[in-house]
């Protein structure tokens, strides 16, 4: 058996968020109450009251929904676990990859870093975001139909003497840019001449750009200060769209640069297709988006969804 694990980023988060999970799972509610322990009152309230019962506004803020995302889909796997009655060696996980916040869930779960310190990076790195998205007025737009070629024409075009970047190349036709209000308003002119369809994204701010850069000097510290290991499978590098490396130093680097560089999450996936063949492919809660973004990648590569528990679903 080979499994290879998705684990979803920002903007997958929702109220209730793996409390299905939590209430069938010992497993799953032991990785919640972990991660009230270590984060106590630090986000306004619990983190498992906050997935579970929101409010959906505090939810969605930066510095809440990457330690919340990050809690929710290691107990969705901890659950996952639990319902199939196996251990995680016995599911074979070859590989792991997730979409920019995700990226230390799947290096948690390849063993790089324990729970609580991946917990406490992720809190770090929502709370650094946060703080530099809220210094200066920044966005991100979404182009649909557009290749890397077309999204460089797009920021080119747009920039100006301000800040506009390709940040996200999720799927085949769906690329994200990111930068300064005013030259990403003007990119959604310059992409419908195009002929291509633009849409601001609610977002704190300009993620995976120089805009990013004093987060990625906040982290670069935390990440200094924390243990990481070799992972013993597979993890996918966003910036590289290539395997981490088995060298501590060469992940920390990789997870500062991700900040301020694009996610190349289709050639992550289509480098796992096709180095990975006849691998289940598997989506930890929450959401089922990067199944989505997988059918617009290898339509023939099926995602399993892990939302709920088969019992509730």
């Amino acid at each position: 058996m080979s499994t290879i694990i998705l684990c979803p980023g920002q903007g997958a988060q929702t109220v209730g968020m793996s409390k299905a999970w939590a209430e069938v799972s010992e497993a799953s509610r032991a990785i919640f109450e972990r991660a009230d322990d270590v984060l106590g009152d630090s986000l306004g309230a619990p983190l498992s009251q906050l997935c579970f019962e929101g409010p959906a506004d505090t939810l969605n803020r930066t510095d809440v929904s990457q330690p919340a995302i990050f809690a929710a889909s290691v107990a969705c796997f901890a659950g996952w676990l639990d319902e199939s009655n196996m251990t995680a060696k016995e599911l074979g996980i070859v590989a792991a990859a997730g979409l920019s916040l995700g990226e230390y869930t799947a290096l948690h779960l390849g063993g790089a870093f324990s729970f609580e310190d991946g917990l406490k990076l992720v809190a770090l790195r929502g709370r650094a975001m946060q703080d530099a998205a809220e210094a200066v007025d920044s966005s991100m737009v979404a182009l649909i139909g557009a290749d890397e070629e077309k999204a460089a024409a797009v920021c080119d075009q747009a920039r100006g003497n301000d800040i506009l970047v390709a940040a996200n190349f999720n799927a085949p036709g769906q690329v994200v840019i990111s930068g300064s209000q005013a030259a990403c308003d003007r990119a959604e002119t310059v992409a419908s001449e195009m002929g291509l369809r633009a849409k601001a994204l609610e977002v704190a701010g300009a993620f995976h750009s120089p805009i990013m850069q004093p987060a990625a000097d906040r982290l670069a510290e935390g990440l200094a200060a924390t243990a990481i290991k070799a992972p013993a499978c597979t993890v996918m590098a966003n910036v590289t769209a290539m395997p981490h490396e088995n060298d501590p130093d060469s992940i920390r680097m990789k997870l500062v640069d991700q900040l301020t560089s694009p996610v190349r999450w289709a050639a992550c996936c289509e480098h796992l297709v096709k180095n990975h063949s006849g691998a289940d492919f598997h989506e930890l809660a929450p959401g089922k988006s990067l199944g989505g973004m997988m059918r617009r990648i290898d339509r023939a590569t099926k995602v399993q969804a892990h939302n709920e528990p088969v019992t509730v679903s």
